[in-house]
C-alpha cells in the first residue's frame, strides 16, 4: 500500500475493495475482500485479477478509460464471484488513487445492502401516492361519520336491551374509523423535520422509560449501546415517536404470558451510504437497532412492511411503520428490517451533525 493510504483505514473498510497495479496485478485488498473472495491476502498478491475475480461483464476497457480519464466509474447489478464461494451481485465502483501511478482502486457494494436501500427510496413515493388519495378520502368521510355517530348516541336515549347494544356498537366502530382517519391525515400534516444535532441515546432512554411504564411493563429491555456515538442531526421529536412506535411493534409481537426481551442496540458503522435519485449521497454510519425475541414476521409481508396498510396483526392498520419510514426518509437516513422465528431486527441508519452545527 501507499504511505497515503494508511494500514489503518485501508483495513477498516467496510466493503471488500481492491487495489489492482498498472497492469492488473492485485497489489492489495482489504480484510473484507479477504472474506467476499474466501481467499487471503498473501495468496492474491501479485496475481492478474482476472485469473481471481469472475466478474461478468468485460471491465478492461473501463479500467483503461478510469486510467486515461482519471475519473470514477460505476457499473450497477454485475455478478461478482471467486475463490471457492459463488457469484453475488454487485455494483461496481472504479476509481484511480491521487498519485502519478495509473494504479486503481476497485470497490464492490454486495445488493442486498444496496436493494434495501434503493427500496428506502421507493416508500416515500409509494406513501406519498397511497396516503394522498387516503387523505382526501378521510377528510370527505369524517363528516358523515359524524353525523352518523350523533345520530346512534340519539337512538340509544330511546332504545334499551339489544337494540340499545347495537347503537352502542355503531358508535364504538364509528369512532374507530375516526382515528383510523386522523392516522391517516397524520401523515399529511406531519410538519417538516427541525434538524439539529441530537444525542440518540437521550432519545433512546426517553423512549425506554415510557415503553417501561406502559405498553413494554410486562418486557426486559437490554441496552446494548455505543458511548463513544457522536450525536446525529434530526428533528428530536420525530425521531422519538419512531423510537416508541418499534419498541411498541417489539413489545406486541412478544408473548403476552411469557414476556420476552426487547434489545436497544447503538454502534458506529460506515458500510451504508445513502445515494439519492439526484445523484447526490451522504454517509450513514450511525446505526440503532430494536431487536425483539417474538414469532417473526410473516413471510409473504415482510418485504412490503413499510408499506402503507400492510400490518402483521389482525387488527393493525398498517400505518405505524409506513409513517415510521417515511419520518426517516425525510430525515435522509434508511430504515430496513431483517426478521426470522424468535429474532426481528429494526435497523435505522442515521447521518452524523454537521461538523459546523455542533460546534454552534
Amino acid at each position: 500500500m501507499s504511505s497515503n493510504w494508511g494500514d489503518t483505514l485501508w483495513n477498516s473498510l467496510p466493503v471488500p475493495a481492491l487495489l489492482l497495479n498498472e497492469d492488473d496485478t492485485i497489489a492489495d485488498i482489504t480484510p473484507a475482500a479477504e472474506s467476499f473472495l474466501n481467499m487471503s491476502r498473501r495468496s492474491l498478491a501479485g496475481s492478474p485479477v482476472w485469473d481471481k475475480l469472475m466478474i461478468d461483464a468485460p471491465l478492461e476497457e473501463s479500467f483503461e478509460r478510469v486510467r486515461r480519464d482519471k475519473s470514477d466509474l460505476f457499473i450497477n447489478n454485475v455478478d461478482v464471484g471467486g475463490g471457492n464461494r459463488p457469484p453475488v451481485q454487485c455494483n461496481i465502483q472504479i476509481g484511480t488513487l491521487n498519485d502519478q501511478t495509473d494504479r486503481v482502486l476497485v470497490l464492490l457494494e454486495p445488493r442486498q445492502i444496496a436493494d434495501r436501500m434503493d427500496r428506502a427510496q421507493s416508500v416515500k413515493s409509494a406513501a406519498k401516492s397511497a396516503i394522498g388519495m387516503a387523505e382526501m378520502l378521510a377528510h370527505e368521510i369524517k363528516n358523515p361519520l359524524a353525523g352518523i355517530t350523533g345520530a346512534a348516541q340519539l337512538l340509544s336515549m330511546g332504545l334499551s336491551g339489544e337494540d340499545r347494544d347495537l347503537t352502542d356498537l355503531i358508535v364504538v366502530e364509528s369512532r374507530r374509523i375516526v382515528k383510523l382517519l386522523e392516522q391517516v391525515e397524520q401523515f399529511g400534516n406531519l410538519r417538516p423535520p427541525e434538524r439539529k444535532p441530537v444525542n440518540l441515546h437521550d432519545l433512546l432512554d426517553r423512549a425506554r422509560r415510557s415503553a417501561m411504564v406502559g405498553y413494554a411493563a410486562h418486557m426486559n429491555i437490554v441496552e446494548d449501546y455505543d458511548p463513544s456515538l457522536p450525536p446525529t442531526y434530526v428533528d428530536g421529536d420525530q425521531l422519538l415517536q419512531v423510537f416508541l412506535n418499534l419498541l411498541k411493534n417489539a413489545a406486541e409481537a412478544a408473548d403476552p404470558d411469557n414476556g420476552g426481551t426487547i434489545r436497544i442496540r447503538t454502534f458506529y458503522e460506515m458500510s451504508l451510504r445513502l445515494r439519492r435519485p439526484d445523484g447526490t449521497g451522504g454517509a450513514l454510519p450511525l446505526q440503532v437497532e430494536i431487536i425483539d425475541d417474538g414469532p417473526g414476521l410473516p413471510p409473504d409481508i415482510a418485504s412490503d412492511i413499510f408499506d402503507p396498510f400492510v400490518s402483521g396483526r389482525e387488527n393493525g392498520t398498517g400505518l405505524g411503520l409506513a409513517l415510521v419510514s417515511k419520518i426517516i426518509s425525510e430525515h435522509d437516513g434508511w430504515i430496513g428490517v431483517d426478521s426470522v422465528p424468535g429474532r426481528t431486527v429494526f435497523r435505522i441508519s442515521l447521518p452524523l451533525a454537521p461538523q459546523q452545527t455542533e460546534n454552534d
